[in-house]
């Protein structure tokens, strides 16, 4: 991991850009010294993994550093990385044209068909966890920062892996997503951490029904659906409470 810049945005947090070899990535670490209340030793923050979906740092950033203040408030850590394929990272031919299959069925009103959801996902499930897995070993070393650590956002079929492939994460929030391979349906089986799921009731392109019994097959014996009215982008700051408080209830 190599540090390329440094800022202190308005409220005190320390925003650091880096790359992990050739994927650039973001770290917030609160304005205060320490996760410790005053008078106590100091102890490292704890870290929440910013998921986000595949289009690129520099269009997500706004929400992004949006969420990693929220958490600095609540005395987190927070990082993200860049997604295979996303922002100036090099192109996927094969998943770009299964991106454009998607979106000629959805306006076609077409089934989604398996192929063409495998053919998407799939290939960034598959290296975007290991990358997440090497961001975690960089930045838990760093000072100030520890465990435990939390996973937030993002494609729900790399929050569902990572939940199962990464014994350092000890809870996630998940937002809602029909577009998820079979076979990583079956993995979600095997998800044990507590999980705090978003799912907006009327997504346009979401099918819920998907999304209910995906949430039914998390193995979890801690989990929670958290449904409101609204499309993909009506997401209520009361959601974003709640999940907040999850994530402090378990990684406090």
């Amino acid at each position: 991991m190599r540090f390329t810049s440094e800022r202190r945005l308005d409220d005190g947090v320390l925003e650091r850009e880096f790359t992990l070899g050739e994927i650039p990535g973001i770290l917030w670490t609160p304005a205060s010294g320490s996760a410790s209340a005053p008078g106590i030793a100091p102890a490292p923050w704890p870290l929440i993994l910013l998921g986000h979906p595949p289009l690129g740092l520099g269009k997500m950033y706004p929400r992004l550093v949006a969420r990693a203040r929220h958490a600095a408030a609540e005395g987190f850590a927070a990082a993200t990385i860049e997604l295979p394929g996303s922002g100036d990272r090099p192109r996927w031919p094969a998943v770009e044209q299964a991106r454009a299959d998607l979106r000629r069925a959805m306006a076609a009103g077409r089934p989604v068909g398996d192929e063409i959801v495998d053919a998407l996902v799939l290939p960034l499930v598959d290296k975007a966890v290991p990358e997440w897995r090497a961001a975690l070993d960089a930045l838990l070393p760093l000072p100030g920062i520890g465990g435990p650590v939390g996973y937030s956002g993002g494609l729900i079929s790399i929050g569902i892996r990572l939940a199962v492939a990464e014994p350092r994460i000890s809870a996630a929030v998940l937002f809602a997503g029909s577009f998820v391979p079979r076979a990583v349906v079956e993995e979600a089986r095997r998800v044990t951490i507590p999980l705090h799921v978003l799912l907006q009731w009327d997504d346009e392109g979401n099918d819920r029904q998907a999304a209910l019994d995906l949430f039914d097959a998390f193995g979890s014996k801690e989990k929670s659906l958290h449904a409101h009215l609204g499309g993909h982008t009506g997401v209520p700051q009361s959601a974003g409470d709640a999940a907040a408080q999850f994530l402090t209830r378990h990684l406090k």
